[in-house]
């Protein structure tokens, strides 16, 4: 089973909007050497949304090239279109990842018969694991509890990425689901009490710049060590906020960034972080004890 830190890993590009090879080479191996457990490549986080097919697919085969088996590897392959969702998800099959996030199909608006049927469909045509992803307040469209329990039943659908940010629903869910299906946290605000309560494991923004700490919290979390927990989550919880201060990736690719790790470029129609919003990141991070004080 997948489960653990599992980080949504930006794209890192230079600043004609290129993706920059070597500076994601290197985040790979930071990740690893600080024990995240899974490495998601290509999901929100990392631009998927304007990225090109082809620009897609190579960052996803330079993340299991560079991993070399070292951590699981997810590629976001999430589409609006059922065909497109299937090709994204054959293609990263061939390339060797260990499972694929599916976010629900976007714009559109399928209800929820046909997001039933969407994700069987493409279950059906793949035998990669296919982790669903319900993230309603960027693609406007709401996976219903009650229709991921009927997805249960497709045994290649082994879990649920829930960033509705809802954790009494979260919670709901993992009891109806009785072990049948994963759930992971899609927001690190809440993450540790969802885990604490069942959930496996946290698709994170925040392991992005503090990898160490979340996978620390996640082994915490998932033990059951309550106190730990406490005592790991409460200096990052000011990037949990703050990460989000403007649309993800423009806060945390600011905070890399600002740590060196890479440069802080993204893709229109995203743009850099305003500039009156540099002070709140930066002390963020400070909290974490990312950076040393000047």
């Amino acid at each position: 089973m997948l489960r653990g830190s599992m980080v949504a890993l930006v794209t890192p590009m230079d600043d004609g909007g290129v993706v920059d090879h070597a500076a994601l080479e290197k985040l790979v191996d930071w990740q690893i050497s600080a024990g995240t457990d899974v490495i998601v490549a290509v999901g929100t986080t990392g631009e998927s949304a304007t990225l090109n097919v082809d620009e897609h697919l190579d960052v996803v085969q330079r993340v299991v090239q560079r991993s070399a088996g070292r951590v699981r590897v997810m590629a976001g392959t999430g589409a609006n279109s059922t065909q497109e969702a299937l090709e994204l998800t054959k293609a990263a099959c061939k390339l060797g990842v260990d499972a694929c996030l599916l976010v629900t199909p976007y714009y559109n608006k399928p209800t929820q018969e046909g997001l039933y049927q969407h994700f069987r469909f493409l279950a059906e045509h793949v035998d990669v694991p296919l982790v669903l992803y319900n993230v309603p307040g960027r693609t406007g469209v709401d996976l219903f509890n009650e229709t991921v329990v009927r997805l249960a039943d497709i045994p290649n659908i082994v879990g649920i990425k829930d960033a509705t940010g809802q954790l009494g629903r979260g919670i709901d869910l993992i009891h109806a689901l009785q072990g049948r299906m994963a759930v992971y946290s899609g927001d690190d605000a809440t993450a540790a009490a969802l885990m604490l309560m069942g959930a496996q494991g946290n698709i994170s923004v925040t392991a992005n710049v503090a990898p160490q700490a979340m996978a620390l919290l996640c082994k915490a979390a998932l033990h059951g060590q309550v106190e730990e927990v406490r005592r790991l989550d409460a200096p990052l919880r000011a990037l949990h906020r703050d990460l989000f201060v403007e649309a993800n990736p423009i806060p945390v690719k600011w905070a890399l960034a600002r740590m060196k790790k890479i440069q802080p470029d993204l893709r229109l129609p995203l743009t850099p972080l305003a500039e009156g919003l540099h002070a709140v990141v930066e002390r963020a991070l400070l909290a974490a004890g990312l950076l040393e004080c000047d």
